[in-house]
């Protein structure tokens, strides 16, 4: 009834911005928090064919972060949806549309695409990363990213596995959130999307478009390397991953980033930042499914999994991570694991 509520707003604030052309408005997409997204089509007379039309409730979602993190990247010269009209106390956004063809729609038809996409999406994400700043975008801080990894135990064990971690286990998970966190932290800052993967990225010119924006932050410079190769929702062997983060850190070097000098350095960082990301993507598709109902997101785990499992079989560090997802798939009924050195 409340969705239904805010589309006749919706519909009735678009009447108001568009001067009373005629127009039919269709669902979009919709994404893993409470924003939706409706395309407007408008007859052949109005200035724009589409528009997209998005809905956030103020309670839940923030166009102004929209808004803000837009006009950054805008200021990077990189592909952003225009606003054309805005109305944050109902929080209704009015924008250019980007299309309806996103990366992974392409790659998963065509992975003759993929050097060529990817290189698009690298070029893009360097030019946002050479304006960064500090006190612009909020910190991605300890606090933030150790609440990101809370989620693997508190939605991924707890609720969707219905595993409890004994005071021995959760020790030793502590202990490696720390070490994972310092490595984090001390990784050179720059703007980070956060969510910068495959169906966040659409087949534009200038290509690529860059949406889901909204929640960017300052941190780690490996962070949006990793959701561009290591992407939850597609899997590219780790040879062709290796070209593409040497073909960045190549480019970054030239322009001035601060990265690594030496790339086994630098790919290190990179593994490590994925490892955070994969255990908070973990949490994060639990609770879609266990709280939002939101069941799809949890054919994407395998994958997220698999990359954990890749990374945490190099390192030494990650050993009781690796042995908890072994005891996980051994015996998936477990209530209790216990973990012994």
């Amino acid at each position: 009834m409340e969705q239904l509520k805010r589309f006749q707003c919706l519909e009735k604030w678009i009447k108001t911005q568009v001067k009373n052309n005629p127009f039919l408005i269709s669902p979009a997409s919709s994404d893993a928090s409470f924003r939706r997204y409706f395309r407007v089509t408008f007859n052949a007379d109005y200035t724009h064919k589409t528009l997209i039309a998005m809905d956030a409730p103020p309670q839940q979602e923030s166009c102004a972060s929209f808004l803000h993190v837009a006009a950054i990247f805008a200021g990077a010269r990189v592909h952003v949806p225009d606003v054309l009209a805005q109305d944050l106390e109902q929080g209704f956004l009015l924008l250019s549309d980007l299309g309806n063809v996103d990366y992974l729609q392409v790659l998963e038809s065509n992975t003759s695409e993929a050097d060529h996409l990817y290189r698009n999406a690298v070029d893009a994400l360097i030019k946002i990363q050479l304006i960064s700043h500090q006190n612009i975008l909020p910190d991605y801080d300890d606090t933030l990213l150790l609440r990101e990894l809370s989620l693997f135990q508190d939605w991924y064990l707890m609720k969707h596995l219905q595993v409890k971690l004994s005071a021995n286990q959760k020790i030793e998970l502590d202990k490696v959130f720390m070490q994972i966190i310092k490595n984090n932290l001390a990784q050179p800052k720059v703007f980070v999307h956060r969510d910068y993967h495959s169906r966040n990225l659409m087949i534009t010119v200038p290509n690529p478009g860059i949406i889901d924006f909204q929640d960017a932050v300052y941190g780690p410079i490996t962070y949006d390397l990793v959701s561009l190769f290591k992407d939850a929702y597609i899997h590219w062997d780790e040879g062709r991953i290796l070209d593409w983060v040497i073909y960045y850190w190549e480019k970054a070097r030239k322009v001035g980033l601060p990265v690594a000098v030496d790339f086994s350095d630098f790919y290190r960082d990179f593994e490590w930042m994925g490892v955070q990301r994969h255990i908070k993507i973990l949490g994060i598709f639990a609770r879609l499914s266990e709280r939002d109902g939101k069941h799809n997101y949890l054919q994407s785990i395998p994958r997220v999994k698999a990359y954990l499992r890749e990374t945490c079989g190099r390192y030494r560090e990650f050993s009781f991570l690796l042995a908890l997802f072994d005891q996980l798939e051994d015996d998936k009924s477990v209530t209790k694991i216990e973990y012994t050195f």
